[in-house]
């Protein structure tokens, strides 16, 4: 299991996820309202606002959340003020760790993230201190029965993707962050609203982690989830599938 994947890298939290679909919500609705206070609420012109409803209509929040979201941001009325802050450190294992937020309280974000990396094995590192080994990407994501592996990599290819990563569960489309909207525009033409877009971190190159240090990466990546205003958590870990195995028991 590679962390580079971004679907791969979330599924052993899945269970843990679900349970928690109240948090998930909040996060999409920072999300949401932030996308629709920078750019505006109409989807069609606002690229940020359609990644963000599509992300959150993929994890089944109402529409009724969403509009309310959007109202928020342009309505006019006074409202929560948020601020994109990066974080950058290590896990246990030498695993390099970045962690996006969006916060109305640096101060309450800044000390969560640190007690996660200082309880759980992991160091906080100065902003840059891992970004270096990591390639900003768009990330788009269609579960897999959308498109065969060959219909779905010739399309990305055309719309103008540089990679196509394909499983039994998804097709992960990547591209340079400039041509991000063009690609993930040319492939809802063809496929429909996709499961997931965003801009995202690859990392050049990833850490193999044995089972005792995976354990406490895993807990200390939930940890990072847990907040309310970590919005994204990537990772460069490597963990065997059999080692994955043993842990989600």
């Amino acid at each position: 299991m590679a962390g580079h994947s971004k679907f791969k890298n979330i599924m052993h939290r899945k269970g843990a996820q679900d349970a928690k679909r109240a948090k998930i919500f909040a996060k999409h609705t920072r999300e949401i309202t932030v996308a629709a206070k920078i750019g505006g609420a109409d989807t069609e012109m606002n690229a940020r606002l359609r990644s963000a409803v599509a992300a959150a209509r993929a994890q089944n929040m109402p529409n009724d959340n969403i509009k309310r979201a959007v109202d928020k941001a342009v309505g006019g009325a006074d409202g929560v003020d948020y601020e994109e802050i990066r974080y950058e450190g290590y896990g246990p294992g030498g695993v390099a760790v970045i962690v996006e937020t969006l916060t109305d309280n640096r101060n309450r974000t800044a000390s969560e993230v640190r007690a996660a990396f200082t309880k759980l094995g992991g160091s906080l590192g100065e902003t840059g201190s891992v970004a270096f080994m990591f390639e900003r990407v768009g990330m788009i994501i269609y579960a897999a029965d959308v498109a065969s592996v060959d219909d779905m990599f010739e399309a990305a290819l055309e719309a103008g993707a540089s990679d196509v990563e394909s499983s039994e569960e998804s097709h992960e489309i990547i591209c340079a962050p400039d041509d991000f909207s063009i690609v993930r525009d040319g492939l809802e033409e063809k496929f429909g609203t996709a499961q997931e877009s965003s801009l995202d971190w690859k990392p050049q190159n990833t850490v193999p982690v044995d089972e005792d240090a995976a354990g406490t990466l895993f807990k200390l990546l939930d940890a990072l989830e847990d907040s309310d205003d970590v919005q994204r958590v990537a990772a460069n870990f490597d963990v065997a599938d059999d080692v994955m195995e043993r842990l989600s028991v």
